[in-house]
């Protein structure tokens, strides 16, 4: 009578390498930046103001993440 395994072995993980993270940590980071002067772009110069912000100050202020 013949028998078998029928579960998987465990597969080793494949290494991250620090390329890899890098370059996706400069991806995200510059997502989150493009988005947040989309979205105070979007305010009226009053809302800024109400914040502590000027239209000037946006890219300034998205850059220091």
């Amino acid at each position: 009578m013949a028998s078998f395994d029928t579960f998987n072995t465990a597969r080793p993980a494949l290494p991250t390498t620090g390329l890899f993270s890098a370059l996706l940590g400069r991806v995200v980071a510059w997502n989150d930046r493009r988005v947040t002067v989309k979205m105070l772009s979007k305010l009226t110069d009053r809302e800024l103001r109400d914040i502590g912000l000027e239209r000037g100050d946006i890219d300034a202020f998205a850059a220091r993440g």
